[in-house]
């Protein structure tokens, strides 16, 4: 993984999909089809790694959210 600032960890873990694609396109110039690649990848590692630190179940964590 690219290196991403720690606010994109953060944001991942509370919810707060659209603020972490903005910091992954703004740390890294990437387009915005990029940056939800990135996400997806990076939520994927922070759910195999530190399950215990998210709020929400898989199936809650993207309803109502359109990018």
């Amino acid at each position: 993984m690219e290196d991403l600032p720690e606010s994109v960890d953060r944001d991942i873990l509370d919810h707060q999909i659209i603020l972490a694609i903005k910091a992954i396109r703004n740390a890294s110039g990437c387009t915005i089809h990029e940056a939800i690649d990135v996400f997806a990848q990076r939520y994927e590692e922070l759910r195999r790694d530190r399950p215990g630190d998210f709020q929400l179940s898989r199936d809650e964590y993207g309803r109502n959210v359109h990018t």
